[in-house]
């Protein structure tokens, strides 16, 4: 398949157009695309859990019946937000999460369940294992961990062309997958605007041949890295942790900020879309959420079949740092009722 020959410049260029308020037609800029991922319709549940001491695993079954998310006889890899040990709830996505999510798909008949990524920030991948609460609780359930900056890699060809690299060395254990799920922490990102389950695909790159943090990946612009990445490794599912986000200079030294919510899908463009609203951002103002609409997934409302809580607005937009203040859109605020 032949790579798309965006260039950063263009991306770039037509996300200051958006910054500026300027009417960009971005669709000048771009090629034609060689494949569309995007279903006609895509179905976000939005799940009111206020804290990690409720039945977790009742509410993701839940919330994974709405999706039918069917996984009898396969592997499930489970792909969390892991960054530092830092003693926060707001940076990595909640152990207990990751174990409710496992026992759900234990229950819905997987073959076998896993949990893998590969840290950008700490090259002790244990330490922070240890030291964020994981290990216990892996080891309490008998869940297996691999630590993708050391899996046994292969190369695959790009399925996009938004950066110069050609081929990403994946880990084997990604692509052997049947079913990939995304669970990142919903956090405001000083340098991509938002983190999502897209850019929490960065960790399936391993830094030991990239670079820490992923240094080939931020080289090569971030934005366009995010879309490269998430082109080459399908995500069959996205379990957002929203119970604690974070906000201001995330992704390491924001504030936490209860958001009471996890929100779930089959589609990651349309799950991310559905956090940035929930943080007080217009979507289509952050680049790889809104290049990604265009051949990934979905992330216009009309698109986008909402279930559970209603959609809405803080009463207070998250806090950025000040490149990023574009994000927050008074059109899509929708209150929480």
């Amino acid at each position: 398949m032949e790579n798309m020959n965006i260039t950063r410049r263009s991306l770039l260029a037509a996300s200051a157009g958006v910054a500026a308020g300027a009417s960009v037609s971005v669709s000048s800029l771009l090629p034609k695309y060689q494949f569309d991922r995007r279903p006609e319709r895509s179905r976000v549940v939005i799940l009111r859990v206020d804290h990690y001491a409720q039945h977790l695993e009742d509410l993701l079954d839940r919330g994974l019946r709405v999706l039918s998310s069917e996984v009898a006889g396969q592997t499930v890899l489970l792909k969390p937000n892991l960054v530092d040990y830092l003693p926060n709830d707001a940076v990595n996505t909640h152990p207990s999460l990751i174990l409710a999510a496992a026992a759900c798909f234990r229950r819905r008949g997987a073959k076998s369940v896993a949990v893998a990524d590969g840290p950008g920030h700490q090259r002790d991948t244990q330490l922070v294992l240890r030291e964020s609460g994981y290990e216990e609780c892996l080891r309490s359930e008998k869940i297996r961990f691999v630590d993708l900056n050391r899996d046994q890699l292969v190369r695959r060809r790009v399925q996009a062309g938004y950066t110069a690299l050609k081929y990403l060395w994946l880990p084997r254990t990604i692509l052997e997958a049947d079913f990939l799920v995304s669970m990142p922490k919903i956090k405001v990102h000083h340098w991509s605007g938002v983190t999502l389950s897209m850019k929490n695909m960065f960790g399936v790159v391993p830094g030991a041949r990239y670079g820490w943090p992923k240094n080939i990946l931020h080289w090569m612009g971030i934005q366009e890295s995010i879309l490269d990445v998430c082109a080459t490794v399908p995500v069959h599912c996205v379990i957002a942790d929203g119970v604690i986000a974070m906000e201001g200079n995330g992704p390491l030294n924001g504030a936490a900020r209860h958001m009471g919510s996890i929100v779930l899908s089959n589609d990651p463009v349309a799950a991310d879309a559905t956090c940035a609203r929930l943080m007080g951002f217009e979507p289509n103002r952050i680049p790889h959420i809104r290049e990604a609409s265009r051949f990934l997934g979905n992330s216009c409302l009309s698109c986008i079949e909402q279930v559970g809580e209603t959609l809405s607005r803080p009463a207070v937009p998250y806090q950025v740092v000040a490149d990023w203040e574009y994000l927050r859109s008074a059109e899509h605020h929708l209150r929480r009722q």
